[in-house]
């Protein structure tokens, strides 16, 4: 078990904790939210011993182990892929690397038996001789293939370091496990991996995530951070949700009742005060009134953006024909010979275990891009505008966001400008903010404004949730489900396609797999397994 006791934390006048006292219990999953810059993060570094508390203290049942997802994904850069998982678990690691310099001295002396023997019966106690085979697993359900594992971690890819990194992590049964953001870099054939090894695992975890199907999979428990500080709510991210937004009704409701009570008694006192024959009773009114208390309502850390997209013309019967389109990119054909029509009323959702298909089609609709092959036609009644998965290009400039909004029409002078931000969390001073210093989820919600006031009536998308909080992705959940119009979209969150989408298009080495159906429909039916399988033969580090 870890628990935290009078913890209090602030950084200058700001105080992230005051006192606050939680027991995390083995068995059990946390899902630990709250509003960005809340203290997610930093409360896991407490946990871990990373950062120091101004008061309090962190308790750790004596001899649990302690694992933690890893941020610097070049601190393991010159470790094997094997060995860097090896190293979660730091004792049995020195164990085993102690016992194989002694099995490779050239001579043995009776001290070094000695201290074998020793190493080989604590090696046997943490389950040494299955920690190959352990870390062999993780690796493989995290879609590390076997040809990378006695690579060095300096010669993979930033995603697949982040993978390793989790094997990490998990590696070796911790007692308490401590992960931030572990579905980042991962498809969807690995999250559903992760979330059944969190829900089959025995110990205690608390996990940072964005990812609301995720946190409903494996959460038994929410810790929400708010008001500076932590309650916890029994049951999974939605159950949260629709516990939190009826307490605070409650007690909205209950303050409306006092206040109105007040206003009653109030009205009556000042009626009969100077009535000698009611006199008793507005007496007694004022010991009523004295006793009533409208309880003070917090001011909450969780801000919604407003996120309506409003088309200025219905979509025609043509929206978007797509013949025979393909690309390669660096040697490797992206795309080939992708066909498709796009229809009135589709919501679609692209997947695939290659998200640079995804992002180049996207591209190339929008015309960033030309493809080698092929062509595209929209319909004349449409207008088209697109989310592009990275936008550093949008920011490069020395413009306030005044002046960046002004930039896209309709966008009228800064009165408009100062309205229109403020509704996506740009208020006061936020509004003159340089664009050079935003951060990723600010340069997020600019770029949705910019799609909002477009009035476009075809939305094309590429995995907008990226560096969003919790309530900013619920905003765009329901604009998209909201939107009348076309949607094009790809996006690693689980909640929002299986939400928004009404048409799956899965792009495979061997083609496209084009359904009109729901997304979860789509994952479990039989035939798709069957010919995702077909399509992916060969190709298994690309599947969903």
């Amino acid at each position: 078990m870890i628990s935290a006791s009078n913890v209090t934390l602030s950084y200058g006048k700001r105080v992230l904790f005051k006192d606050v006292n939680i027991k995390f219990i083995p068995g059990n999953c946390y899902g630990l939210i709250g509003a960005n810059g809340a203290g997610k993060s930093t409360f896991l570094k407490i946990l871990a011993g990373e950062v120091e508390c101004d008061k309090g203290e962190i308790s750790v049942s004596p001899g649990e182990r302690i694992a933690v997802l890893r941020q610097d994904q070049f601190a393991f850069d010159d470790h094997t892929v094997f060995n860097t998982v090896m190293m979660g678990h730091e004792r049995l690691y020195k164990v085993m690397a102690e016992r194989d310099s002694i099995y490779s001295k050239g001579e043995f002396t009776e001290e070094d038996g000695i201290r074998s023997a020793e190493l080989e019966a604590e090696f046997s106690e943490m389950n040494g001789y299955e920690a190959e085979s352990e870390a062999a697993v993780l690796l493989n359900g995290l879609g590390i293939p076997e040809e990378l594992r006695h690579k060095k971690m300096k010669e993979l890819e930033g995603g697949e370091k982040v993978r390793v990194l989790l094997a990490q992590a998990l590696f070796g049964n911790p007692d308490v496990l401590l992960l931030d953001e572990p579905t980042n870099h991962l498809d969807l054939k690995s999250i559903t991996w992760l979330e059944d090894f969190l829900s089959r695992f025995q110990n205690t975890v608390i996990v940072v995530s964005h990812d609301r199907h995720f946190l409903n999979q494996v959460c038994t428990h929410i810790a929400d951070i708010d008001f500076g500080m932590i309650t916890v709510y029994v049951g999974n991210y939605d159950f949260w949700y629709e516990a939190s937004r009826l307490t605070l009704k409650q007690k909205q409701d209950a303050n409306r009742k006092t206040t109105e009570k007040a206003d009653e008694l109030k009205a009556f006192i000042q009626r009969f005060s100077s009535n000698a024959s009611k006199a008793k009773q507005a007496t007694s009114r004022k010991r009523l009134l004295e006793k009533l208390t409208v309880e003070e309502m917090p001011v909450s850390s969780r801000k919604s953006p407003y996120v309506v997209f409003k088309p200025e013309r219905p979509c025609g019967d043509v929206i978007l024909e797509i013949k025979g389109i393909s690309k390669t990119i660096d040697g490797v054909k992206v795309l080939n010979d992708l066909t498709l029509t796009v229809n009135k009323g589709d919501k679609i959702a692209f997947v695939g275990g290659n998200a640079q298909a995804r992002t180049t089609l996207f591209q190339i609709l929008s015309g960033e891009m030309e493809a080698d092959a092929g062509e595209f036609r929209w319909g004349v009644t449409i207008t088209s505008s697109y989310f592009p998965r990275e936008n550093g290009a949008f920011f490069d400039n020395e413009l306030n966001l005044i002046e960046w909004l002004c930039q896209y029409p309709p966008c009228d002078g800064e009165s408009f400008a100062r309205g229109f931000l403020g509704r996506m969390l740009f208020s006061g001073d936020e509004a003159t903010k340089k664009t050079s210093v935003l951060s990723g989820g600010e340069r997020v919600r600019c770029m949705l404004s910019k799609m909002m006031l477009s009035g476009a009536n075809a939305l094309i998308l590429d995995e907008p949730t990226n560096h969003l909080d919790l309530e900013s992705i619920t905003a765009l959940n329901d604009g998209l489900t909201s939107f009348s119009e076309v949607v094009l979209i790809s996006s690693h969150d689980h909640q929002l396609v299986s939400t928004v989408a009404n048409r799956i298009v899965e792009i495979t080495p061997g083609g496209i797999i084009d359904r009109v159906m729901d997304f979860d429909d789509y994952l479990e039916s039989p035939e798709i397994s069957a010919l995702r399988d077909e399509l992916y033969h060969g190709h298994a580090e690309l599947s969903l």
